[in-house]
């Protein structure tokens, strides 16, 4: 089934190829958006359900993490079948509904692609298993033992241990950059790569605007399975579980970052391009995860976007540290578009984890939208929701249960999103249980707490996403004299007729910064914008901005 895609009228900002460029992008964990069948499980219809609040905050696309048929080890990231839904969320047909809904509500809809592995339980692993002849016995990374049976290498999984699984059937390891029973694709063995297309092909056709490409940098691996050398101490900066982790101990030269994968990206950007779709790539890589950002987006036969780690990371980020960021992408990711977020599946939730009130939650959010960048934010995230305190008995996350208590893992940040306090489960579920527990703290943030509540969170969200929509440049334009000064963070934003000043007092104590030369004129007062004085100081509150346009510019 192919389902009718946006016309430009329908898409209010962004429309054509670049319709990407500079767009606002809300994911959605769909285990804890909305439960539409009482199972206590979030579902694509739940989904249908509550697209309307997502339209609501102006955004221009919803990102779906993993539907996909699987056991489940990992939620979903663990794929055994790539061409249907698993039970849990539906069905193919509530999946179309999803996307004609969204589109009659000027939504493109992305979805979480994870090509690296799959499934110990996909029918391509169960035939490659089987022997070291038949069709697909090359599909996966298989390697003989060392001579003393230990592994062929000493790479590491995410989730804690060797990388390398021994299997009985064959006699020989197979890779798992993460759980055992996710091992990962050949990129190497052509048939791979065509079945992946393939795959994304599928559900281009079935209407999809673009994808989220899970662990982009890990698809290829080096043939000649070589040691990763040590990572000294002081570069150990993973902002997951970076102190309890023996993978953080690790340079990761040859289990990922393999120069391969960039004719591979040329490949399924040449597939997308006819339908004017768009991938974001998730960079999995703490040293260098910038660089490579760069290199898999410059130019226009890569990909559209990719994000890495350096605002999910666990010190709250300040102005020095921002201008650092920026100034490292003009550096190595110059041809490239970065995609910002703070918060999404894998971190703790940005309120808890650089401790945001509500002034500096709300700095933050316009921050983000006068970034050069695309932007993500994650469900919950408009409504000010702290990480969920779970007890372990009931975490679900693997990661967690591995490495608890000195990491708790993620179930924090993917507990149910809460749309009525009043209701049971927070309106999440009429289930006496849900997947998770529904964090007693959220209730009284809800969504619709915060809709009646003209001072909440959520409608500055909304301001500061329409702002964006407004101004040209800081959907697409350029980005220069970036600089900290003391707690504040300003830069231009500029394209064709439009030049903007923006200036961010990203601290506790009020801070005074002169306007550059120009002829400005407060904008963004919705937003809390302060006003130069007639010396052309501009005296800002903690965590106040100050947004103003050139008039005589252009």
């Amino acid at each position: 089934m192919r389902v009718a895609r946006l016309s430009g009228a329908e898409a209010a900002t962004g429309s054509g190829q670049e319709w990407w460029r500079g767009a606002v992008i809300y994911q959605v964990y769909p285990r804890s958006f909305q439960d539409s069948n009482g199972d206590g499980v979030g579902d694509l219809l739940g989904i249908v359900q509550r697209l309307p609040h997502i339209a609501s905050l102006g955004v221009d696309a919803v990102w779906i993490s993993p539907f996909f048929t699987s056991p489940m080890k990992d939620f979903g990231y663990d794929v055994a079948d790539y061409r249907d839904v698993d039970p849990m969320f539906g069905t193919l047909a509530d999946f179309d509904a999803l996307v004609e809904a969204a589109h009659a509500l000027g939504l493109r809809v992305m979805i979480d692609l994870v090509l690296s592995h799959t499934s110990d339980q996909h029918p391509w692993f169960a035939e490659s298993r089987a022997s070291r002849d038949n069709a697909r016995a090359n599909w996966y990374v298989w390697a003989d033992p060392k001579a003393d049976g230990t592994p062929p290498n000493n790479w590491l999984s995410i989730f804690g241990g060797s990388a390398w699984h021994w299997d009985p059937r064959r006699c020989q390891y197979y890779l798992h950059n993460f759980l055992s029973s996710q091992p990962d694709l050949n990129f190497h063995e052509p048939a791979v790569q065509e079945a992946l297309l393939d795959v994304a092909r599928f559900w281009l056709e079935r209407g999809v605007d673009g994808f989220r490409l899970d662990t982009i940098n890990f698809y290829f691996h080096d043939k000649e399975l070589r040691d990763n050398p040590p990572l000294p101490p002081e570069r150990r900066n993973s902002t997951i579980a970076p102190l309890v982790n023996p993978y953080n101990f690790q340079e990761h030269t040859y289990s990922k970052n393999r120069p391969e994968n960039i004719e591979f990206l040329k490949r399924l950007r040449s597939l997308m391009e006819p339908f004017g779709a768009a991938a974001v790539g998730e960079v999995g890589d703490a040293q260098r995860g910038l660089e490579i950002l760069g290199q898999y987006t410059a130019g226009d036969d890569l990909m559209q976007m990719c994000y890495a780690f350096e605002l999910l990371s666990g010190a709250r980020p300040t102005a020095a540290r921002i201008a650092e960021i920026f100034s490292r992408v003009e550096e190595v990711a110059a041809e490239g578009w970065a995609c910002w977020a703070y918060s999404n599946h894998d971190v703790e939730r940005h309120a808890s984890r650089w401790a945001l009130s509500g002034p500096a939650l709300r700095a933050f959010a316009t921050l983000l939208m006068c970034l050069r960048g695309s932007a993500c934010i994650y469900q919950g995230e408009e409504l000010g929701l702290p990480q969920a305190e779970l007890a372990f008995s009931d975490l679900q996350d693997p990661y967690g249960k591995e490495f608890w208590p000195e990491y708790k893992g993620r179930d924090g940040c993917r507990t149910p999103m809460v749309w009525d306090g009043a209701q049971r489960n927070g309106g999440f579920t009429t289930a006496a249980r849900p997947w998770l527990p529904v964090a007693p703290e959220h209730l009284s943030r809800s969504v619709a707490a915060a809709e009646a509540d003209p001072g909440a969170l959520l409608h500055h969200y909304r301001r500061a996403i329409a702002f964006r929509r407004a101004h040209p440049a800081l959907r697409s334009g350029a980005l220069s004299q970036m600089a900290a000064e003391g707690p504040v963070l300003r830069f231009l934003r500029e394209h064709r007729q439009e030049r903007l000043f923006c200036a961010f007092n990203l601290g506790e104590e009020p801070a005074d910064i002169s306007m550059p030369a120009g002829r400005w004129v407060q904008i963004g007062a919705e937003l809390n914008s302060a006003h130069a004085g007639a010396d052309g100081i501009v005296r800002l509150g903690p965590w106040q901005a100050c947004l103003a346009r050139d008039i005589g510019h252009g």
